[in-house]
Protein backbone atom coordinates (compact mmCIF):
# COMPACT_ATOMS: atom_id res chain seq x y z
CA UNK A 1 0.00 0.00 0.00
CA UNK A 2 1.29 3.42 -0.83
CA UNK A 3 1.46 6.07 1.84
CA UNK A 4 0.16 9.56 1.93
CA UNK A 5 2.69 12.33 2.30
CA UNK A 6 1.64 15.47 4.08
CA UNK A 7 4.26 18.08 3.26
CA UNK A 8 5.19 20.42 6.04
CA UNK A 9 8.70 21.65 6.74
CA UNK A 10 11.14 19.13 5.33
CA UNK A 11 14.21 17.96 7.20
CA UNK A 12 17.20 16.37 5.60
CA UNK A 13 20.67 15.81 6.93
CA UNK A 14 23.49 15.53 4.42
CA UNK A 15 25.69 12.51 4.97
CA UNK A 16 28.59 13.54 7.10
CA UNK A 17 27.26 17.05 7.63
CA UNK A 18 26.16 16.37 11.17
CA UNK A 19 29.34 14.94 12.59
CA UNK A 20 29.17 14.56 16.34
CA UNK A 21 30.93 17.23 18.32
CA UNK A 22 33.44 16.57 21.02
CA UNK A 23 32.90 17.11 24.72
CA UNK A 24 31.62 20.50 25.73
CA UNK A 25 34.18 23.03 26.86
CA UNK A 26 34.33 24.17 30.44
CA UNK A 27 31.22 26.25 30.90
CA UNK A 28 32.08 28.37 33.89
CA UNK A 29 35.58 29.70 33.31
CA UNK A 30 35.03 32.73 35.55
CA UNK A 31 32.77 31.20 38.16
CA UNK A 32 35.27 31.78 40.95
CA UNK A 33 36.51 35.14 39.75
CA UNK A 34 34.85 37.31 42.38
CA UNK A 35 36.62 40.34 41.01
CA UNK A 36 34.58 40.11 37.79
CA UNK A 37 32.07 42.90 37.43
CA UNK A 38 28.91 40.89 36.72
CA UNK A 39 26.99 43.99 35.72
CA UNK A 40 29.29 44.34 32.71
CA UNK A 41 29.08 40.66 31.73
CA UNK A 42 26.99 40.24 28.60
CA UNK A 43 25.05 36.97 28.20
CA UNK A 44 26.99 34.34 26.27
CA UNK A 45 25.64 32.30 23.40
CA UNK A 46 25.46 28.55 23.88
CA UNK A 47 24.74 25.48 21.83
CA UNK A 48 21.70 23.65 23.17
CA UNK A 49 23.87 20.64 23.95
CA UNK A 50 25.83 22.73 26.48
CA UNK A 51 22.80 23.80 28.48
CA UNK A 52 22.35 20.74 30.69
CA UNK A 53 25.96 20.91 31.89
CA UNK A 54 25.70 24.61 32.66
CA UNK A 55 22.37 24.14 34.42
CA UNK A 56 23.66 21.32 36.61
CA UNK A 57 26.71 23.36 37.61
CA UNK A 58 24.59 26.37 38.52
CA UNK A 59 22.06 24.22 40.36
CA UNK A 60 24.80 22.87 42.62
CA UNK A 61 26.21 26.35 43.20
CA UNK A 62 22.94 28.19 43.82
CA UNK A 63 21.18 25.66 46.02
CA UNK A 64 17.57 26.49 46.91
CA UNK A 65 17.69 29.72 44.92
CA UNK A 66 17.88 27.74 41.66
CA UNK A 67 14.38 27.23 40.22
CA UNK A 68 15.09 25.61 36.87
CA UNK A 69 16.43 26.79 33.53
CA UNK A 70 15.62 26.73 29.84
CA UNK A 71 17.16 27.48 26.47
CA UNK A 72 16.15 30.53 24.42
CA UNK A 73 16.85 29.10 20.97
CA UNK A 74 16.27 32.41 19.18
CA UNK A 75 18.92 34.21 21.20
CA UNK A 76 20.98 31.08 21.94
CA UNK A 77 20.96 32.04 25.59
CA UNK A 78 20.46 30.09 28.80
CA UNK A 79 17.82 31.52 31.14
CA UNK A 80 18.11 30.56 34.81
CA UNK A 81 15.14 30.98 37.14
CA UNK A 82 15.88 32.22 40.65
CA UNK A 83 13.67 32.77 43.67
CA UNK A 84 14.31 36.10 45.37
CA UNK A 85 16.61 38.95 44.34
CA UNK A 86 19.85 37.93 46.03
CA UNK A 87 22.53 39.95 44.23
CA UNK A 88 25.20 37.30 44.81
CA UNK A 89 23.03 34.70 43.08
CA UNK A 90 22.28 37.04 40.19
CA UNK A 91 25.97 37.85 39.77
CA UNK A 92 26.89 34.17 39.80
CA UNK A 93 24.46 33.53 36.95
CA UNK A 94 25.73 36.49 34.95
CA UNK A 95 29.36 35.45 35.38
CA UNK A 96 28.42 32.08 33.95
CA UNK A 97 27.12 33.84 30.87
CA UNK A 98 23.46 33.03 31.58
CA UNK A 99 20.44 35.31 32.01
CA UNK A 100 18.85 35.48 35.50
CA UNK A 101 15.05 35.42 35.68
CA UNK A 102 13.29 36.09 38.98
CA UNK A 103 10.29 33.77 39.54
CA UNK A 104 7.72 32.95 42.19
CA UNK A 105 7.83 29.18 42.52
CA UNK A 106 10.85 27.36 43.91
CA UNK A 107 11.88 23.91 42.80
CA UNK A 108 10.63 22.50 46.11
CA UNK A 109 7.23 24.17 45.60
CA UNK A 110 6.83 22.60 42.17
CA UNK A 111 7.96 19.19 43.42
CA UNK A 112 5.41 19.36 46.23
CA UNK A 113 2.72 20.27 43.72
CA UNK A 114 3.64 17.30 41.54
CA UNK A 115 3.43 15.04 44.57
CA UNK A 116 -0.09 16.32 45.30
CA UNK A 117 -1.11 15.68 41.69
CA UNK A 118 0.20 12.12 41.96
CA UNK A 119 -1.75 11.52 45.16
CA UNK A 120 -5.03 13.21 44.23
CA UNK A 121 -5.21 13.34 40.43
CA UNK A 122 -3.69 10.15 39.04
CA UNK A 123 -6.39 9.63 36.46
CA UNK A 124 -5.78 7.67 33.24
CA UNK A 125 -5.51 10.16 30.40
CA UNK A 126 -3.70 12.87 32.36
CA UNK A 127 -0.12 14.09 32.39
CA UNK A 128 1.93 16.82 34.00
CA UNK A 129 5.42 18.23 33.63
CA UNK A 130 7.45 21.18 34.87
CA UNK A 131 7.62 24.13 32.46
CA UNK A 132 10.45 26.44 33.53
CA UNK A 133 9.46 29.01 30.93
CA UNK A 134 6.23 29.70 32.84
CA UNK A 135 7.57 28.53 36.23
CA UNK A 136 4.51 26.29 36.56
CA UNK A 137 3.42 22.69 36.28
CA UNK A 138 1.54 22.11 33.05
CA UNK A 139 -1.30 19.60 33.50
CA UNK A 140 -3.00 18.04 30.47
CA UNK A 141 -6.17 15.96 30.41
CA UNK A 142 -7.06 14.04 27.27
CA UNK A 143 -10.49 13.51 25.73
CA UNK A 144 -11.29 10.55 27.98
CA UNK A 145 -11.14 12.69 31.13
CA UNK A 146 -14.72 13.89 31.59
CA UNK A 147 -17.35 14.27 34.28
CA UNK A 148 -16.22 13.46 37.79
CA UNK A 149 -12.69 12.68 36.58
CA UNK A 150 -12.31 16.14 35.09
CA UNK A 151 -13.76 17.71 38.23
CA UNK A 152 -11.19 15.87 40.34
CA UNK A 153 -8.27 17.02 38.23
CA UNK A 154 -9.53 20.58 38.03
CA UNK A 155 -10.10 20.80 41.78
CA UNK A 156 -6.63 19.43 42.49
CA UNK A 157 -4.98 21.98 40.20
CA UNK A 158 -6.88 24.82 41.88
CA UNK A 159 -5.90 23.55 45.33
CA UNK A 160 -2.22 24.02 44.48
CA UNK A 161 -2.60 27.79 44.62
CA UNK A 162 -2.34 30.71 42.23
CA UNK A 163 0.15 30.44 39.37
CA UNK A 164 1.49 27.05 40.46
CA UNK A 165 -0.17 24.86 37.81
CA UNK A 166 -2.26 25.23 34.68
CA UNK A 167 -4.77 22.77 33.22
CA UNK A 168 -5.57 22.29 29.56
CA UNK A 169 -7.66 19.84 27.56
CA UNK A 170 -6.19 17.69 24.78
CA UNK A 171 -8.37 16.66 21.84
CA UNK A 172 -6.70 13.26 21.58
CA UNK A 173 -6.05 10.41 23.98
CA UNK A 174 -2.77 9.40 25.60
CA UNK A 175 -1.34 6.15 24.30
CA UNK A 176 1.96 4.47 23.60
CA UNK A 177 3.38 4.22 20.05
CA UNK A 178 4.88 0.83 19.20
CA UNK A 179 7.18 1.00 16.05
CA UNK A 180 10.49 3.24 15.68
CA UNK A 181 13.90 4.36 14.21
CA UNK A 182 14.83 1.11 12.58
CA UNK A 183 11.82 -1.19 12.79
CA UNK A 184 12.03 -4.19 15.09
CA UNK A 185 9.43 -6.92 15.41
CA UNK A 186 8.49 -9.19 18.29
CA UNK A 187 5.44 -11.13 19.42
CA UNK A 188 3.20 -9.51 16.82
CA UNK A 189 4.26 -6.00 17.89
CA UNK A 190 6.36 -3.53 15.96
CA UNK A 191 8.64 -1.02 17.66
CA UNK A 192 11.68 1.08 16.85
CA UNK A 193 15.28 0.63 17.81
CA UNK A 194 16.44 3.62 19.81
CA UNK A 195 20.21 3.56 20.24
CA UNK A 196 22.86 0.89 20.13
CA UNK A 197 24.80 0.56 23.37
CA UNK A 198 27.47 -1.54 25.03
CA UNK A 199 26.58 -3.24 28.31
CA UNK A 200 28.74 -3.39 31.41
CA UNK A 201 30.11 -6.80 30.41
CA UNK A 202 30.97 -5.58 26.92
CA UNK A 203 28.01 -7.16 25.14
CA UNK A 204 26.38 -5.33 22.20
CA UNK A 205 22.78 -4.28 22.83
CA UNK A 206 20.22 -1.61 22.06
CA UNK A 207 17.71 0.52 23.94
CA UNK A 208 14.05 0.72 23.06
CA UNK A 209 10.81 1.51 24.87
CA UNK A 210 9.96 -0.49 27.98
CA UNK A 211 6.44 -1.17 26.79
CA UNK A 212 8.04 -2.87 23.79
CA UNK A 213 10.30 -4.88 26.09
CA UNK A 214 7.36 -6.22 28.08
CA UNK A 215 5.43 -7.02 24.89
CA UNK A 216 7.87 -9.65 23.64
CA UNK A 217 11.02 -11.35 24.87
CA UNK A 218 12.73 -11.68 21.48
CA UNK A 219 13.00 -9.21 18.62
CA UNK A 220 13.82 -9.44 14.93
CA UNK A 221 14.95 -6.86 12.39
CA UNK A 222 12.41 -8.15 9.84
CA UNK A 223 8.76 -9.06 10.07
CA UNK A 224 8.47 -12.82 10.67
CA UNK A 225 12.28 -12.98 10.66
CA UNK A 226 14.49 -14.97 13.00
CA UNK A 227 15.14 -13.27 16.37
CA UNK A 228 18.37 -11.31 16.60
CA UNK A 229 18.11 -9.98 20.15
CA UNK A 230 16.61 -10.86 23.54
CA UNK A 231 15.23 -8.53 26.20
CA UNK A 232 17.56 -8.32 29.19
CA UNK A 233 15.74 -5.70 31.28
CA UNK A 234 12.50 -3.78 30.83
CA UNK A 235 10.74 -1.09 32.87
CA UNK A 236 7.11 -0.14 32.15
CA UNK A 237 5.00 1.24 33.69
CA UNK A 238 6.56 2.88 36.72
CA UNK A 239 9.87 4.71 36.95
CA UNK A 240 10.35 5.04 33.21
CA UNK A 241 9.68 3.39 29.87
CA UNK A 242 12.86 1.68 28.65
CA UNK A 243 14.27 -1.72 27.81
CA UNK A 244 17.74 -3.12 27.24
CA UNK A 245 17.79 -5.74 24.47
CA UNK A 246 20.99 -7.75 23.96
CA UNK A 247 22.04 -8.97 20.53
CA UNK A 248 22.12 -12.76 20.44
CA UNK A 249 25.35 -12.73 18.43
CA UNK A 250 28.09 -11.34 20.71
CA UNK A 251 30.09 -10.35 17.61
CA UNK A 252 27.43 -7.90 16.46
CA UNK A 253 28.92 -4.46 15.86
CA UNK A 254 26.63 -2.02 17.67
CA UNK A 255 26.94 1.00 15.42
CA UNK A 256 26.56 4.27 17.30
CA UNK A 257 24.48 6.21 14.82
CA UNK A 258 20.90 6.94 13.82
CA UNK A 259 19.73 6.01 10.34
CA UNK A 260 17.69 8.95 9.05
CA UNK A 261 17.00 7.41 5.65
CA UNK A 262 18.24 7.99 2.14
CA UNK A 263 21.59 6.47 3.01
CA UNK A 264 22.22 9.20 5.59
CA UNK A 265 23.15 8.77 9.23
CA UNK A 266 23.85 10.91 12.27
CA UNK A 267 26.76 9.76 14.40
CA UNK A 268 25.89 9.52 18.09
CA UNK A 269 28.82 10.37 20.35
CA UNK A 270 27.23 10.78 23.77
CA UNK A 271 24.08 10.81 25.86
CA UNK A 272 22.85 14.13 27.23
CA UNK A 273 20.05 15.46 29.40
CA UNK A 274 17.22 17.38 27.77
CA UNK A 275 16.66 21.09 28.27
CA UNK A 276 13.39 22.96 27.83
CA UNK A 277 13.60 25.02 24.65
CA UNK A 278 16.11 22.64 23.08
CA UNK A 279 15.64 21.74 19.42
CA UNK A 280 15.52 17.99 18.89
CA UNK A 281 15.03 15.43 16.13
CA UNK A 282 13.04 12.21 16.34
CA UNK A 283 13.45 9.20 14.08
CA UNK A 284 10.81 6.50 13.89
CA UNK A 285 10.07 3.63 11.54
CA UNK A 286 6.51 4.82 10.93
CA UNK A 287 6.87 8.55 10.41
CA UNK A 288 10.57 8.93 9.66
CA UNK A 289 12.42 12.06 10.72
CA UNK A 290 10.60 14.89 12.50
CA UNK A 291 11.75 17.77 14.64
CA UNK A 292 10.49 20.04 17.39
CA UNK A 293 11.34 21.36 20.83
CA UNK A 294 11.50 20.13 24.39
CA UNK A 295 8.59 21.68 26.29
CA UNK A 296 8.73 20.06 29.74
CA UNK A 297 10.80 17.88 32.05
CA UNK A 298 10.11 15.29 34.73
CA UNK A 299 6.78 14.54 33.11
CA UNK A 300 4.29 12.08 34.57
CA UNK A 301 1.93 10.35 32.12
CA UNK A 302 -1.04 8.25 33.18
CA UNK A 303 -1.38 5.75 30.34
CA UNK A 304 -4.20 3.21 30.34
CA UNK A 305 -1.58 0.60 31.26
CA UNK A 306 -0.31 2.57 34.24
CA UNK A 307 1.61 5.64 35.35
CA UNK A 308 5.08 6.43 34.00
CA UNK A 309 7.26 9.08 35.62
CA UNK A 310 10.42 11.01 34.78
CA UNK A 311 9.75 11.60 31.09
CA UNK A 312 10.63 14.40 28.66
CA UNK A 313 7.72 16.26 27.04
CA UNK A 314 8.03 17.68 23.51
CA UNK A 315 5.94 19.04 20.65
CA UNK A 316 7.48 16.54 18.19
CA UNK A 317 4.84 14.43 16.49
CA UNK A 318 4.80 10.63 16.58
CA UNK A 319 2.51 7.79 15.62
CA UNK A 320 2.09 4.10 16.42
CA UNK A 321 5.18 2.20 15.34
CA UNK A 322 7.51 4.98 16.51
CA UNK A 323 7.82 3.64 20.07
CA UNK A 324 11.37 3.25 21.26
CA UNK A 325 12.71 5.40 18.43
CA UNK A 326 15.55 7.88 18.77
CA UNK A 327 15.28 11.44 20.11
CA UNK A 328 18.58 13.17 19.44
CA UNK A 329 20.26 16.46 18.59
CA UNK A 330 21.83 17.53 15.35
CA UNK A 331 25.31 17.46 16.86
CA UNK A 332 25.02 13.81 17.85
CA UNK A 333 23.71 13.65 21.42
CA UNK A 334 21.27 10.89 22.36
CA UNK A 335 18.41 12.45 24.34
CA UNK A 336 15.42 10.11 24.58
CA UNK A 337 13.41 7.04 23.57
CA UNK A 338 9.91 7.53 22.20
CA UNK A 339 7.30 6.50 24.75
CA UNK A 340 3.86 7.84 23.82
CA UNK A 341 1.70 10.89 23.36
CA UNK A 342 -1.37 12.29 21.68
CA UNK A 343 -2.06 13.46 18.16
CA UNK A 344 -0.22 12.45 15.01
CA UNK A 345 1.99 13.91 12.30
CA UNK A 346 -0.98 15.44 10.50
CA UNK A 347 -2.45 17.54 13.30
CA UNK A 348 0.54 17.53 15.67
CA UNK A 349 0.36 16.86 19.37
CA UNK A 350 2.57 16.22 22.37
CA UNK A 351 4.94 13.29 22.73
CA UNK A 352 6.79 11.91 25.74
CA UNK A 353 10.26 10.37 25.81
CA UNK A 354 12.29 8.29 28.22
CA UNK A 355 15.54 10.14 29.05
CA UNK A 356 18.47 8.15 27.68
CA UNK A 357 20.77 9.14 30.54
CA UNK A 358 18.37 7.64 33.08
CA UNK A 359 17.94 4.44 31.06
CA UNK A 360 21.70 3.98 30.65
CA UNK A 361 22.27 4.40 34.37
CA UNK A 362 19.51 1.91 35.21
CA UNK A 363 20.77 -0.84 32.88
CA UNK A 364 24.50 -0.20 33.27
CA UNK A 365 25.25 0.50 29.62
CA UNK A 366 27.16 3.14 27.67
CA UNK A 367 26.54 4.84 24.35
CA UNK A 368 28.79 6.09 21.59
CA UNK A 369 31.25 3.20 21.59
CA UNK A 370 30.10 1.24 18.54
CA UNK A 371 32.11 0.38 15.43
CA UNK A 372 30.91 0.97 11.91
CA UNK A 373 29.52 -1.74 9.74
CA UNK A 374 27.51 -3.93 12.09
CA UNK A 375 23.94 -5.02 12.42
CA UNK A 376 22.85 -2.07 14.45
CA UNK A 377 20.62 0.91 14.28
CA UNK A 378 22.11 2.58 11.27
CA UNK A 379 23.13 -0.31 9.05
CA UNK A 380 22.78 0.22 5.34
CA UNK A 381 19.74 -1.57 4.09
CA UNK A 382 18.28 -1.73 7.57
CA UNK A 383 16.92 1.75 8.10
CA UNK A 384 13.44 3.03 8.24
CA UNK A 385 12.78 4.33 4.81
CA UNK A 386 15.55 2.49 3.00
CA UNK A 387 14.76 1.81 -0.64
CA UNK A 388 12.38 -1.09 -0.93
CA UNK A 389 11.18 -0.61 2.61
CA UNK A 390 7.87 -2.18 1.87
CA UNK A 391 9.31 -5.46 0.62
CA UNK A 392 8.57 -8.50 2.70
CA UNK A 393 11.55 -9.83 4.57
CA UNK A 394 13.51 -6.61 4.29
CA UNK A 395 15.83 -5.48 7.01
CA UNK A 396 15.16 -3.53 10.17
CA UNK A 397 13.57 -0.25 9.37
CA UNK A 398 11.67 -1.69 6.46
CA UNK A 399 8.04 -1.14 6.81
CA UNK A 400 7.04 -4.72 6.49
CA UNK A 401 4.20 -4.19 8.93
CA UNK A 402 2.54 -1.15 10.36
CA UNK A 403 1.93 -0.58 14.02
CA UNK A 404 -0.93 -2.66 15.23
CA UNK A 405 0.23 -5.68 13.25
CA UNK A 406 -1.01 -8.97 14.63
CA UNK A 407 -2.59 -7.48 17.68
CA UNK A 408 0.09 -4.99 18.51
CA UNK A 409 -2.60 -2.81 19.97
CA UNK A 410 -1.53 0.20 17.99
CA UNK A 411 -3.58 2.66 16.11
CA UNK A 412 -2.91 1.37 12.64
CA UNK A 413 -0.03 3.73 12.23
CA UNK A 414 0.86 2.19 8.92
CA UNK A 415 -2.12 3.95 7.42
CA UNK A 416 -0.68 7.25 8.51
CA UNK A 417 2.90 6.51 7.78
CA UNK A 418 4.91 8.13 5.07
CA UNK A 419 5.02 11.62 6.46
CA UNK A 420 8.66 10.95 7.16
CA UNK A 421 10.79 13.98 7.22
CA UNK A 422 8.06 16.06 5.66
CA UNK A 423 6.21 16.20 8.96
CA UNK A 424 7.37 19.01 11.19
CA UNK A 425 11.02 18.32 10.55
CA UNK A 426 12.43 21.62 9.49
CA UNK A 427 15.09 22.03 12.13
CA UNK A 428 17.67 19.79 10.62
CA UNK A 429 16.89 20.90 7.12
CA UNK A 430 17.47 24.50 8.07
CA UNK A 431 20.95 23.53 9.19
CA UNK A 432 21.83 21.02 6.54
CA UNK A 433 20.87 22.91 3.42
CA UNK A 434 18.10 22.56 0.95
CA UNK A 435 17.75 18.82 0.68
CA UNK A 436 14.07 18.65 1.16
CA UNK A 437 12.46 15.30 1.04
CA UNK A 438 15.69 13.35 1.51
CA UNK A 439 14.06 11.33 4.18
CA UNK A 440 10.67 11.39 2.48
CA UNK A 441 8.45 8.36 2.56
CA UNK A 442 10.48 6.19 4.85
CA UNK A 443 7.97 4.44 6.93
CA UNK A 444 5.87 1.33 7.33
CA UNK A 445 3.86 -0.54 4.80
CA UNK A 446 0.59 0.86 5.97
CA UNK A 447 -1.55 -2.18 5.39
CA UNK A 448 -2.24 -2.71 9.05
CA UNK A 449 -5.46 -2.35 10.91
CA UNK A 450 -4.33 -2.70 14.49
CA UNK A 451 -6.77 -3.80 17.11
CA UNK A 452 -6.58 -0.57 18.96
CA UNK A 453 -4.29 2.09 20.31
CA UNK A 454 -2.15 1.09 23.04
CA UNK A 455 -0.16 -1.38 24.95
CA UNK A 456 1.98 -2.89 22.29
CA UNK A 457 1.64 -6.28 23.91
CA UNK A 458 1.02 -9.31 21.80
CA UNK A 459 -2.48 -9.89 23.01
CA UNK A 460 -4.07 -7.37 20.68
CA UNK A 461 -6.15 -6.10 23.56
CA UNK A 462 -5.64 -2.47 22.59
CA UNK A 463 -7.14 0.43 24.43
CA UNK A 464 -8.21 2.86 21.77
CA UNK A 465 -10.36 3.34 18.75
CA UNK A 466 -8.51 1.22 16.27
CA UNK A 467 -6.85 2.31 13.08
CA UNK A 468 -9.04 5.33 12.62
CA UNK A 469 -7.83 6.98 15.81
CA UNK A 470 -4.65 8.89 15.11
CA UNK A 471 -5.17 11.72 17.55
CA UNK A 472 -4.83 10.02 20.89
CA UNK A 473 -2.13 9.85 23.54
CA UNK A 474 -0.69 6.56 22.46
CA UNK A 475 2.24 4.29 22.92
CA UNK A 476 4.63 4.71 20.06
CA UNK A 477 4.77 1.06 19.15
Amino acid sequence: MSHKRIPKRKAAIAAGSVAALGAAALLLPNANASQTDADDAAPRTFKSSDVSDLASQLASRLGDAFAGSYYDADKQQVVVNVVGNNSNVVNEIKRAGAVPNEVQNSTSTLKAAAKTLKTDATVPGTSWSVDPKTNEIRVTADSTVTGAKWDTVEATVKSLGTDVATLKKSAGTFKTFVSGGDAIFGGGARCSLGFNVVTGDGSPAFLTAGHCGVAAAQWSDAQDGAPIATVDKATFPGDGDFALVKYDDPNTQAVSEVNVGGGQTVQISQAADATVGQQVLRMGSTTGLNDGNVTGLDATVNYPEGTVTGLIQTDVCAEPGDSGGSLFTQDGSAIGLTSGGSGDCTVGGETFFQPVTTALAAVGATIGAGDAGGAGAGDAGAGAGDAGAGDAGAGAGDAGAGAGDAGAGDAGAGDQAGGGADDQAGGAGDQAGDQSGAVGDQSGTGDDTGAGTGTGDDTGAGTGNGAADGSGLTESH
